[in-house]
């Protein structure tokens, strides 16, 4: 197969079979599922769903490729071009492998969503730092309950103190995501507006591969 370097970079969301959405996986995952037929496509168009097999989907494409070719990503064979899905649903098992979240600054920026958990306003990351809750001289340890984001005017002013110390509220109490928080990230993409409506229901259940 040849491909497009875009398309290739593209994630498909992933439904059990009960249409909740459990993961994102890349392209080349996506297909692997549907060719083994483990998985479905489940098309968004118009306001409506629907669902494709490998062999729907191969035909639908051709369709696509001649009247839209502009509304999809494509992967090019020598004889033909696939869409590439935005969403496919598992047939015969409900999920996939959980893994633990990993502790670190990414995850971290997307559990408080790039927000200072003090004054409540976005920034973009290199204008946020990480703040201990309870400061590392009074004993606070670096878990998941004790950092949170802080945008560089509101990590001075809390210092070395606590919150209640610096007369600061948290916004938010911080815990420990139970799935990875960073999905929200794809959602400013207009390639995967289809996946809002799984995702409104089950942010915290998705995982990323």
């Amino acid at each position: 197969m040849i491909a497009a370097q875009s398309a290739l970079d593209c994630q498909v969301l992933v439904l059990n079979k009960h249409y909740m959405a459990i993961r994102v996986v890349n392209v080349k995952r996506a297909f692997s599922l549907l060719f083994r037929n483990l998985a479905e496509v489940v098309l968004y168009e118009q306001g409506k769903y629907s669902n494709h097999n490998i062999q729907s989907w191969l035909e639908l494409s051709q369709l696509k490729n001649q009247f839209e070719p502009d509304a999809h990503d494509w992967i090019h064979t020598i004889q033909i071009s696939i869409a590439v899905p935005r969403i496919v649903r598992l047939l015969f098992y409900d999920h996939l492998p959980r893994r633990d979240v990993t502790f670190n600054r990414r995850n971290l920026y997307g559990r408080d969503q790039n927000r200072c958990q003090y004054c409540g306003k976005r920034f973009p990351t290199n204008e946020l730092s990480l703040d201990h809750v309870i400061p590392r001289s009074m004993g606070g340890q670096s878990t998941w309950e004790n950092i949170v984001c802080a945008c560089l005017k509101c990590n001075v002013k809390k210092g070395g103190r606590t919150p209640a110390q610096a007369h600061m509220t948290l916004i938010t109490k911080p815990l420990k995501p139970k799935h990875s928080p960073v999905l929200s990230v794809n959602l400013g993409d207009s390639r995967y507006h289809s996946w809002k409506q799984f995702l409104d229901h089950a942010y915290w259940s998705v995982e990323l591969k």
